[in-house]
């Protein structure tokens, strides 16, 4: 008896036009997905060149958080450096440029800097800013006063950040050696000279 429904099931099917493969759930004749092809190799970055002349805030700040790059473009990281500073600081243009933004982003101000003759861009918050989109920047300018906050530090910090396009990258590989250095300068000695009596 199920041979013969079976073959009138197979007879209705072709009768009809219909292959018996309609007559199952989808999942039982869908071809399985493709994987996702990988991802496109990603061009090297171009190094960035130490152009900044000053530090944005005081003088060789205390770096309270270094630069920690994300492994996925929305992963955790820190995209930039706080820099230990006191509310009220001036904040400056680390390098020559044009200011591309200064306004408030989710109710925090922000200066934005586009590196001259680069394609880098320098961001610094939170500051209440003293120029507009547009004003041309030189290195050391005031772009604004450092305002307190303890959402992002334990203490009043400056996040300086920096962009190519939109890929983060260290802020303090933008300042050279010479400036980088940190501790007192050691002189060596100058041999035949008399030391001082």
């Amino acid at each position: 008896m199920r041979r013969v429904m079976r073959c009138a099931l197979l007879t209705t099917c072709l009768l009809l036009g219909l292959a018996p493969a309609t007559l199952l759930p989808g999942w039982a004749w869908a071809d399985p997905p493709r994987p996702a092809p990988p991802p496109p190799p990603q061009a090297p970055q171009a190094p960035v060149p130490a152009l900044a002349r000053t530090w944005p805030v005081g003088v060789r700040p205390l770096v309270l958080r270094a630069w920690e790059p994300p492994a996925t473009p929305y992963g955790p990281g820190h995209r930039g450096v706080d820099l230990a500073a006191p509310a009220g600081a001036p904040v400056r243009a680390v390098a020559p440029g044009r200011v591309s933004f200064a306004g408030r982003v989710a109710g925090t101000g922000v200066v934005s800097v586009d590196l001259a003759g680069t394609d880098l861009r320098t961001t610094y918050e939170p500051v209440s800013p003293s120029v507009t989109k547009g004003d041309e920047v030189g290195a050391g300018d005031v772009v604004g006063t450092l305002q307190p906050t303890s959402a992002h530090c334990p203490t009043t910090c400056l996040h300086w950040g920096l962009l190519r396009g939109a890929a983060y990258l260290d802020p303090l590989s933008l300042l050279p050696p010479w400036l980088r250095h940190r501790g007192p300068s050691r002189l060596l000695p100058v041999l035949g000279v008399p030391l001082p009596a």
